[in-house]
């Protein structure tokens, strides 16, 4: 079986026909060829006929005696003869001729004009429908947040991404349709989008045996990240119309969705390699420098991923639980391998590594159970019926609506202090992330009613007891005597 190649003759940026050669690079060659002949008789100032001639048993496209180009055995496709091909070529030919002419006349460059504003004004308006669109769904998302819908930083990021993407297609197809409309421009971009696809396609990356173009690193970036997308999306699925039947608590419900995200990861990232053609035996000396990179150089960060694991198979915090890490306090809104994110009483998110809550004391108020005691101490006046203040205390609790009946709230006297007869009031609340709200709450109620009530919370007192009357005396005498010595040194002065 003969192998042929073949390759594009271009007059103005537009393909005409192919001719065929043994190899691509004769091909190539009988192309540019051709493509300079045809340039040439172009050019000439009356537009020569053109004429078929049999040379060799060839036949030969000729204008003003000169050789445009020979149809070859390999030129003519199956069910057709030769001098059919030749015909059909010299009609192709001749309309590039006529259009070569055209396109280059006065008339011919003002008609398209118009037609190139439009299209940068169509793009001009695709931007800004765009930016208003991204604007809009940012405003949106800004309203969520602050009732505690909080967007993710990446996502944001990505949406950036893709409007800017959106806005380089806009021009990218404008400039190119404008292009299109002259034969020089024209000319240019079949160029760049020749040399562009070239550079793309050529090897560049050999692994193994076999060598990948950027083009084929560009689809395996894409297909990765389309798989990433699709986990998450599996993910959300997973836990909103699967485990969420179950009766599982929040934080197994991601625990395990966290599994399965990053199982189909690795499922997916070792089909894909495989789909691709890379030998994954070729990944040993990869695994291996990876390795010596986590115990040297990635020590943070590979302890930080370990903890992430042991987080989430020990689980000791999970999402939803309300956790005190130094002096942070939040709620766990997402636990990530490396990483944990808080959100604090402010609602501001916080990062913490993983290893933080490993290495660190930490408080956590829903573990096991949210149930919580809150303590508020409370000072009266000497004097104050201690049985009303106590009864005026259990009746403040019980206008809380946060606060548990069960167990039941307890008041103690916890001692004499120095001005006031000090209570320490216990509550109970499944709400540890609202405590504040709930002691600030009963504070109010205990104000009001300890008003109705005629208790009074008495203010710091100090007693000042002088040695004797005599130096009380002495004292008035020194003061009373002070503004004629002030007086005394003025006039001196």
């Amino acid at each position: 079986m003969v192998t042929s190649h073949a390759d594009d003759v271009v007059l103005d940026g537009r393909r005409l026909f192919q001719v065929w050669g043994s190899t691509p690079e004769i091909a190539e060659r009988r192309a540019e060829s051709v493509r300079s002949r045809l340039l040439q008789a172009a050019q000439a100032p009356d537009q020569p006929p053109i004429s078929i001639r049999t040379i060799n048993g060839l036949p030969v496209l000729q204008t003003n005696g000169s050789t445009l180009v020979t149809v070859t055995e390999r030129d003519v496709p199956a069910g057709l003869e030769a001098m059919e091909q030749a015909k059909l070529w010299s009609g192709t030919i001749a309309q590039a001729f006529a259009r070569y002419r055209l396109e280059r006349t006065r008339p011919y460059i003002l008609s398209r004009l118009p037609l190139a504003a439009a299209a940068l004004l169509a793009a001009l308006l695709a931007q800004i429908a765009l930016g208003r669109i991204y604007r809009a769904v940012h405003r949106s998302d800004s309203t969520n947040a602050a009732s505690g819908a909080l967007r993710h930083p990446l996502r944001r990021l990505a949406s950036l991404v893709l409007l800017r993407l959106l806005q380089l297609a806009a021009w990218t197809v404008s400039l190119a349709w404008i292009a299109d409309l002259f034969p020089q421009t024209r000319s240019l971009k079949r160029t760049f989008t020749s040399e562009a696809g070239g550079f793309l396609a050529d090897p560049l990356l050999p692994f193994g045996q076999n060598s990948y173009s950027l083009l084929d690193v560009l689809i395996l970036a894409g297909l990765f990240a389309l798989v990433v997308h699709s986990a998450n999306l599996l993910q959300r699925w997973i836990r909103r119309n699967v485990l969420g039947l179950t009766g599982m608590s929040v934080g197994s419900q991601e625990a395990v969705a966290f599994l399965i995200r990053y199982g189909i990861l690795t499922l997916a990232a070792i089909i894909l390699l495989q789909l691709w053609g890379l030998d994954l035996t070729s990944l040993t000396l990869f695994a291996s420098v990876l390795g010596v990179g986590f115990g040297l150089g990635l020590q943070g960060i590979s302890r930080n991923f370990l903890s992430g694991i042991v987080i989430i198979f020990e689980r000791p915090i999970q999402v939803g639980d309300f956790v005190e890490v130094d002096d942070l306090q939040g709620t766990v809104r997402r636990l990530r391998l490396r990483s944990t994110e808080i959100v604090t009483l402010d609602g501001i998110s916080i990062i913490v590594p993983n290893s933080e809550f490993l290495d660190t004391r930490v408080v956590n108020w829903s573990h096991g159970s949210p149930t919580s005691r809150l303590q508020i101490p409370v000072g009266v006046a000497y004097g104050s019926d201690t049985a009303l203040v106590r009864d005026t205390l259990i009746r403040a609790c019980e206008q809380e609506s946060r606060v548990l009946n069960q167990p039941c709230p307890q008041v103690f006297f916890s001692r004499f202090g120095d001005s006031a007869l000090e209570f320490t009031l216990l509550v109970w609340t499944e709400r540890p992330m609202q405590q504040y709200e709930i002691i600030s709450s009963l504070n109010y109620n205990i104000d009001r009613l300890f008003r109705a009530n005629g208790i009074t919370v008495p203010f710091p007192q100090r007693d000042l007891h002088l040695a004797s009357s005599e130096t009380l005396l002495r004292l008035a005498a020194s003061l009373e005597q002070l503004p004629d010595a002030l007086r005394g040194r003025g006039g001196d002065a």
